[in-house]
């Protein structure tokens, strides 16, 4: 049965950027966004502007646009995380032109993704800053020219006459991270953006009386960072504290001391599970930090770790984190960004499945006593949409605790991919065969993601093109990989990678995996590559029943990630077969 949420409640209403000049006018002075600059203060510089000066500041690059560009045209931004970029992204908005929000170019190892969204965008103008005038210059050189180059931090007061914005009118085109196949740019409405800014926060109760803050280090380009960032501040003028990744990287305690100013609200916060985890190696200590009024610590965009979400809780505990503030979640650019979430008001639920009826698309609770069993993670419930479980191939909708392709639809879902019509009818018109009362037969969106649905909550096990197929049998790659890194220490955590290879007779299970920096010593204690391996495969066939065809140890930063920190898979494959991985 599908799940199904009040989808028709979410359609009307003001627009984002109508909802901007309203707080303009109502509160003008109210802090609106903040960022912390910790790359010349250690500490970090905190500079905000009020609602009347992200108003203000909008309408002045509007007007400096549409001295380029007309109503349609794409404007490409090519800067670093700061309150220029969200001004640029509203006064875009503002001056109906289409936003393509992508980052600067001093942005190591992403030149080859920067430079194909950016050809695909076919921008006629390019907004940086002064600071990175220079890269944007020399990465302008190898690239198609726009017509206007503009630096943001330099527009000067200009009048705007602000024009009506269709709600269906394109806003911004959301290039997906995925790092080997042509770059897709996912054609995001005013409706989209102002409908999934609304529906997350009617999935949690909060209104605009409610005392609420965002906290984010996300980057700006990539679907999260933009929508809770950007987007979700709007809906009911409350004010966001943000920072740049490299500043989390660099120190992921950051995140978490931001949170702590925001003591007497309700804080929202959001991440991959990797950043969790990232966290908790680098800043395990919760002491000086006050977590009491983290509500909502959403773990979504990969997929979420039960370990990672008991440990988190745990560390973190002490410093007044609330079990029930871990909320898992799943979305994706196609659905703007925010699809399913627990409701945030009990501890994240977990169910322990058999893996084996789960290989064979069957989600059935493991029995008492068995010895082999994997936990899998709710990601909750929709809001304002629909969410379906279908077969792939009969588009048949599959009963509850079977697996099979998540397909959603809602006011939220683009209208498809920028200039790519045939790939856009594969994933966004899926129709269903017979579907049941009361449901919609199509469009669909399908998602290319694997999951069941049990007991009205949503599982993601998987991604359907990155489904191992072995002698018949279904493996999820993730699965596999954490088996690899809890199977041996010397192997660095959520930075393995596996996939299959063709074989004569069946596909073959490869397992690329970086080793931690303790076995890079190469001191006496440095354990035995020979030994890891066998230790690895031992734990690979007893978990999952699949002989390792082949593990291979690099260094770090060996296993490719994409843009927003998931590990890239069908790249990692490719360096596989052409020899080009960086051998431990």
């Amino acid at each position: 049965m599908a799940l199904e949420d009040r989808c028709g409640e979410f359609s009307d209403g003001e627009t984002l950027i109508e909802r901007v000049t309203r707080w303009a006018e109502r509160k003008p002075d109210t802090p609106a966004y903040t960022f912390v600059d910790y790359g010349t203060v250690r500490e970090g510089r905190s500079t905000t502007l009020t609602w009347s000066e992200v108003h203000r500041r909008a309408c002045w690059t509007a007007a400096r646009l549409r001295r380029s560009a007309n109503p349609g045209d794409r404007v490409a931004l090519l800067l670093p995380s700061g309150l220029d970029y969200l001004t640029t992204m509203l006064g875009a908005f503002y001056a109906r032109v289409i936003a393509v929000p992508l980052f600067s170019p001093e942005l190591p190892g992403q030149h080859e993704r920067l430079i194909r969204a950016y050809t695909d965008a076919d921008p006629a103008i390019v907004v940086t800053v002064t600071e990175a005038l220079p890269a944007v210059q020399a990465f302008l050189d190898g690239a198609p020219p726009p017509r206007d180059l503009v630096t943001a931090d330099t527009i000067e007061p200009t009048d705007w006459e602000p024009e009506p914005v269709p709600p269906d009118e394109l806003a911004y085109l959301q290039y997906t991270s995925g790092s080997t196949r042509d770059p897709a740019g996912v054609q995001i409405s005013h409706r989209n953006i102002t409908v999934n800014a609304r529906q997350l926060w009617a999935h949690f109760g909060v209104g605009a009386r409610r005392p609420v803050a965002i906290v984010s280090w996300l980057p700006l380009f990539h679907d999260m960072g933009l929508v809770a960032t950007l987007a979700a501040p709007i809906v009911h003028g409350v004010q966001a504290r943000f920072t740049d990744p490299m500043s989390f990287i660099r120190n992921p305690s950051r995140w978490l001391a931001m949170i702590s100013v925001h003591r007497n609200e309700e804080v929202f916060t959001a991440a991959p599970n990797f950043a969790y985890e990232y966290s908790l190696g680098r800043s395990a200590a919760a002491e000086g930090l006050d977590l009491r009024g983290l509500r909502w610590c959403l773990n979504g965009a990969e997929p979420v770790r039960e370990s990672t979400l008991h440990r988190f809780s745990t560390t973190f505990a002490a410093a007044g984190l609330r079990p029930e503030a871990s909320t898992p979640c799943y979305g994706l650019a196609e659905a703007t960004v925010f699809v399913t979430a627990a409701h945030g008001d009990t501890p994240p639920k977990v169910i322990t499945v058999d893996p084996q009826r789960l290989s064979e698309g069957v989600l059935r609770l493991a029995a008492s006593g068995d010895e082999r069993v994997a936990g899998l993670v709710s990601c909750g419930t929709p809001t304002g949409q629909y969410v379906a479980v279908v077969d792939p191939d009969s588009c048949c909708e599959l009963p509850d605790d079977r697996v099979g392709e998540i397909w959603v639809r809602g006011p939220n879902v683009a209208r498809g991919y920028w200039r790519k019509p045939e790939h856009s009818s594969a994933t966004f018109g899926g129709w269903l065969s017979g579907p049941a009362t009361g449901v919609p037969a199509g469009p669909w969106l399908r998602t290319g993601d694997l999951g069941a649905v049990h007991e009205g909550e949503l599982y993601v096990t998987g991604r359907l093109k990155d489904l191992i197929i072995v002698d018949g049998r279904n493996h999820f790659p993730q699965d596999i990989e954490v088996t690899v890194q809890e199977a041996h220490p010397a192997i660095r955590p959520d930075h393995v990678a596996a996939f299959s290879i063709p074989g004569p007779d069946t596909e073959h299970l490869v397992v690329v995996a970086e080793r931690s920096r303790r076995a890079q010593t190469g001191g006496a204690d440095a354990p035995d590559p020979d030994e890891v391996r066998r230790v690895i495969r031992t734990a690979v066939a007893a978990v999952h029943d699949v002989p390792l065809h082949d593990l291979v140890l690099v260094r770090p930063g060996g296993v490719p990630r994409t843009s927003s920190g998931k590990v890239a898979r069908s790249a990692c494959r490719e360096r596989y077969l052409s020899g080009d991985l960086p051998m431990a």
